[in-house]
């Protein structure tokens, strides 16, 4: 048997890589409306099973796929497998009425043409699996439908043992579907993990995942902390030490939606990225797939401005990055690699950029999108200033300007001064 890795081991490509793609695609995506649909439209399962008749994705191209995420700067993939609806995209042997892609037009296991592709294009592969299937009654209220709770309880081990065995090497696995309340039949974010763990076993389902794949990682959402935190439409950083990665998207649902009014444009995205890699997280941004497999033309627009803007900043986007002391400024964010810090520029602050409390002297400053070389100074007050060009490179973007030290950076933290990253978010901070 492998032995398996030391976290800090298994952890390490995926703190380098800091961006990934989350893709949300199934039956659903066939109403247009969103992943949650069967549930919350309270579509009949008989009825909603019928779509399988219709799905047969011709567009589907896990090449483009990863070739749009590389051009995007994201290093991972993060695919669906199956949703709660519990319809698969792979060839089981082990879901409950043969709902599979198998059984459609299609007859194609997609996940498997997911995985070869990530290899093909040297990304990483992550696969999204969630535990419940809203067609079993037990998922809602296990007690009054014990034998439904088992047989959906047993599906998901044998279907996640599949997902381990059948593909080769997966990076991720990507767990959902925990947090329901049993017995009561609704959403509640915080049910406890212990009564999560104790339903799903999930002990005995991640040993066995460890058994087949040794090096891969494993998510919080199966009960167990396990390797990394999934903050969900929020950037919130986790205790300091424990790895965790956003999860966003560019919309308002995770799946398909033809009429989305609340799309996030190119800017908003990457000010969260910002936000997530300077406080040393990860940021997995969703898209959702048309039903034909193509992907709608807005995301492939708003990949393509986030990759453009990734290009030349690659050094404050990938690897070590943590907040600095003075992470919060008035005009955007302040990250630390090593000797270097990194200064995201939310708004452009007119001919100077203040740093107050950094008390360093810089060795070299440029503006990243250009490499020009900048003229930093203090000033009475003791402050740190950067002398900016008239007009910024990016004039309606974030511009990065980059500080190179001699030694790691220093601060004084007058009372009042700074806000840092932490725990809940944004905490304000007096020294």
């Amino acid at each position: 048997m492998t032995a398996i890795p030391s976290r800090s081991k298994r952890l390490a490509w995926f703190q380098d890589a800091r961006l990934g793609l989350f893709i949300h695609w199934g039956l659903y995506s066939l109403l247009e409306r969103g992943e949650w649909a069967f549930v919350l439209d309270a579509i009949p399962a008989r009825e909603y099973e019928q779509l399988a008749n219709r799905f047969n994705p011709r567009k589907f191209d896990p090449d483009a796929l990863a070739r749009m995420a590389k051009a995007a700067g994201m290093k991972y993939l993060v695919h669906t497998t199956r949703h709660a609806d519990a319809f698969c995209l792979f060839d089981s042997r082990h879901s409950v009425g043969d709902f599979t892609v198998m059984n459609t037009p299609a007859r194609r296991d997609l996940v498997a043409e997911f995985v070869a592709a990530c290899r093909r294009h040297g990304l990483k592969v992550g696969l999204y699996y969630h535990l419940g299937d809203w067609r079993e009654p037990g998922y809602f209220d296990p007690r009054r439908y014990p034998e439904s709770a088992r047989r959906m309880r047993e599906s998901a081990h044998r279907q996640v043992e599949e997902l381990m065995t059948n593909y080769g090497r997966i990076d991720l696995l990507w767990y959902d579907g925990w947090y329901w309340e049993h017995g009561n039949g609704k959403l509640w974010p915080g049910l406890p993990r212990p009564l999560a763990r104790s339903f799903w076993q999930a002990e005995k389902l991640n040993a066995r995942v460890r058994q087949l794949q040794p090096h891969i990682l494993i998510n919080d959402r199966s009960g167990p902390l396990e390797d990394f935190g999934t903050p969900e439409q929020k950037v919130q950083a986790e205790q300091e030490g424990r790895a965790w990665e956003t999860c966003m998207t560019i919309g308002r649902q995770w799946g398909f939606v033809r009429y989305d009014s609340q799309r996030k444009s190119t800017n908003q995205l990457l000010a969260q990225i910002i936000e997530a890699v300077s406080q040393g997280g990860n940021f997995l941004l969703n898209i959702g797939p048309r039903a034909d497999g193509s992907v709608d033309p807005r995301d492939i627009r708003t990949l393509s401005g986030i990759g453009q803007w990734v290009k030349p900043h690659q050094s404050a986007v990938y690897g070590e990055l943590r907040p600095s002391a003075q992470w919060w400024l008035l005009n955007g964010r302040l990250a630390q690699q090593g000797k270097t810090l990194f200064y995201y520029l939310f708004e452009w602050p007119g001919p100077v950029a203040p740093i107050p409390e950094l008390i360093s002297p810089v060795k070299t400053a440029r503006l990243m999108e250009t490499g020009q070389r900048l003229r930093t100074r203090q000033d009475a007050a003791g402050r740190t200033l950067i002398d900016l060009p008239a007009r910024p490179p990016r004039p309606n973007g974030i511009n990065v300007v980059r500080l190179d030290f001699d030694a790691e950076p220093r601060f004084r933290l007058t009372p009042n001064c700074c806000w840092k990253a932490g725990e809940g978010g944004l905490i304000g901070t007096k020294t």
